[in-house]
C-alpha cells in the first residue's frame, strides 16, 4: 500500500453452517452490531446451501427466521469478488449434505489503526490466522485454566 491508501486491518473468513438448514437468525444482530460499532467490515456474504447429493448452490438472502422481514437485507449484494468457486469447493467439504451455511469475508477494522501504526514504524504484518475452538478448549483444560 501507499502512503496514501487507506490500510485496512487483516481480512478474514468465517464458515458458519446451519445444520438441517435450520437458522433462527439469532446470531445476524450480532454480526450487525459488530459492523455498526466500527469492528468489522463485511466485504463479501454469501448463504450457500448443500443439497443431500452434495451439490453446492448458492442462496438469496431471504427471511431465515419467518418474521416476515429480510434478516440480512442491509448486506444484500455485499461482494468485494473475494469470493471464488475454489471457495465454494473448499466450503463443501465442511458443511454436511443437507445443511446450509453462510460464508462470511470481512475486514478487521479494529486492527487497522495498529496496523497503520507497525507501518509507520518500517513493519509489515506478514502472517494471521486463528486457533480452532476445539484445540483452545484443548489446551486451556490441560493448563487447568
Amino acid at each position: 500500500m501507499t502512503d496514501g491508501e487507506t490500510t485496512m486491518g487483516p481480512v478474514s473468513y468465517l464458515v458458519v453452517e446451519f445444520p438441517g438448514n435450520k437458522t433462527t437468525g439469532e446470531g445476524f444482530a450480532a454480526l450487525i452490531d459488530l459492523v455498526d460499532r466500527g469492528l468489522i467490515n463485511v466485504l463479501d456474504l454469501m448463504f450457500v446451501e448443500r443439497e443431500m447429493n452434495g451439490q453446492m448452490r448458492a442462496l438469496e438472502v431471504r427471511d431465515f427466521d419467518g418474521d416476515g422481514t429480510l434478516d440480512l437485507a442491509v448486506f444484500e449484494g455485499a461482494s468485494s469478488g473475494l469470493l471464488s468457486e475454489s471457495d465454494l469447493s473448499d466450503a463443501q467439504s465442511v458443511i454436511e449434505p443437507g445443511s446450509s451455511a453462510a460464508i462470511l469475508i470481512y475486514e478487521n477494522a479494529w486492527a487497522a489503526p495498529f496496523v497503520q501504526a507497525m507501518r509507520g514504524a518500517g513493519a509489515e504484518l506478514v502472517a494471521a490466522g486463528y486457533i480452532p475452538q476445539d484445540a483452545l478448549a484443548e489446551s486451556l483444560d490441560a493448563a487447568g485454566v
